[in-house]
């Protein structure tokens, strides 16, 4: 499973839509789309600081496991 599958299975757990995320991703200097985080989660050219964002604002975090 891809970086997009999780985000969105993530979002759908959480009944946050994209739309929501995008809105609390925009600041005054950077106005955050749909389509271009969408198009970000398609290409798999997002950032790992955007998925941190991403996923503290629907409340999970990235843990690191020693295998």
């Amino acid at each position: 499973m891809g970086i997009r599958e999780d985000i969105k299975m993530l979002l759908a757990k959480k009944s946050i839509t994209m739309t929501e995320v995008a809105k609390r991703l925009s600041t005054k200097e950077n106005i955050v789309t749909v389509q271009s985080l969408s198009k970000k989660l398609s290409k798999g050219t997002i950032r790992f600081e955007e998925v941190r964002a991403i996923l503290d604002i629907i409340g999970f975090s990235i843990e690191y496991k020693e295998k």
